[in-house]
């Protein structure tokens, strides 16, 4: 194991960020921004929805960790930027990265279960199956949380050696123990096998969708082609979106890791070619912070009628300035109101992907 397993490799690559130290910190500044509005908006209309649904139940929990991932983002723009002392670069190494990468795989998996739930509300939309009930979306929520949270653990735990920076930059995987390099690479290989097997969940779950809903309109004939396409869009956005954010860095992961715990080559324009490709595809995954709540309005109902009743009364806020304070309390409780009863009593039904 010491012969191909190991810190360092038997030369040293200095590592090219003439790019990447500028680049990248600039990009994700950006993402940060966008995503802690969007989210936090997110969250803010979520959390005022009862969950009548596994389908709310899942949706909260992608926010909760959507939320999480962005607030890792500053310590990551920092140290890919070589700035702040070495203990901030270390607490990142240790700490902060793990529950960036932890928290996008529990987004994934939960995806995954949206899908499922998807599919299950089509065939059988009644509810009849146990997976469609409020507490089990609720435990396999949790189950998600601790199974991911307590695998990364590990990561942690066996990363207890000094920082040993090499320029100005320090690598990560300097600070494990051979043993946590063992579990990286493992953790690795596992978090592959979610990313494909819950990409390929999605594809058969909504392809099944697509052809119920489509055969649904057919034999009502009632606006078929139409309801069709519309569908087919939605299949096409929710599994593409997917697709594109995560495929590209999985491609690249597993390379990436080689040149990290082994001595998978000598090339040192290889490994940093690697290392580029690396930090772009994971770049286009993290975006998938900022493109989760795009997709809540796509498909929730009932989240638009939120988000759209709180932007119409920021306009009339700002609309009526001579308004008395009473009077916009009124119009706005009567909103609330009637919001609280729609969105409490459509929620479950209105958060699909065929009819809405």
């Amino acid at each position: 194991m010491n012969n191909t397993l190991s810190n360092t490799t038997s030369f040293k690559c200095v590592r090219d960020t003439s790019i990447t130290a500028v680049v990248f910190p600039c990009l994700y500044s950006v993402l940060f921004i966008v995503a802690l509005i969007l989210n936090s908006l997110a969250a803010w209309i979520f959390f005022s929805i009862r969950s009548t649904s596994t389908f709310l139940v899942f949706l909260k929990n992608v926010v909760v960790a959507d939320l999480l991932m962005t607030l890792t983002i500053p310590l990551k723009i920092l140290t890919d930027a070589g700035v702040g002392s070495w203990q901030l670069r270390a607490f990142h190494c240790r700490y902060s990265a793990v529950l960036f990468y932890i928290t996008m795989y529990i987004s994934i998996l939960l995806l995954g279960l949206i899908s499922l739930d998807r599919y299950l509300k089509i065939v059988r939309p009644f509810g009849k199956c146990a997976l469609q009930r409020v507490r089990v979306g609720q435990i396999l929520s949790a189950a998600v949380w601790v199974v991911m949270l307590s695998l990364a653990l590990p990561n942690v735990i066996l990363s207890d050696k000094p920082p040993r920076p090499s320029g100005n930059r320090l690598k990560c995987t300097s600070m494990k123990s051979p043993a946590g390099l063992l579990w990286h690479e493992g953790f690795n290989y596992f978090c592959q096998v979610i990313f494909w097997g819950t990409l390929a969940l999605m594809v058969v779950c909504y392809t099944f969708i697509s052809k119920k809903v489509y055969e649904s309109y057919k034999a009502s004939k009632s606006r078929s082609r139409g309801a069709s396409r519309k569908t087919k869009a939605k299949v096409f956005v929710v599994v593409g979106v997917f697709f594109i954010c995560f495929a590209p860095f999985h491609f690249v992961r597993v390379p990436y890791t080689l040149t990290q715990t082994r001595s998978a080559t000598s090339d040192c324009k290889a490994q940093n070619a690697v290392y580029f490709a690396k930090e772009t595809t994971l770049w286009l995954s993290a975006t998938n912070v900022c493109l989760d709540p795009l997709i809540y309005v796509f498909l929730c109902k009932v989240f638009r009628r939120r988000l759209t009743a709180a932007l119409c009364i920021k306009s009339l806020q700002k609309g009526f300035d001579s308004a008395t304070s009473t009077q916009l309390e009124i119009s706005q409780i009567a909103y609330s109101k009637r919001l609280s009863h729609n969105g409490t009593s459509e929620a479950s039904e209105q958060c699909t992907l065929g009819h809405n």
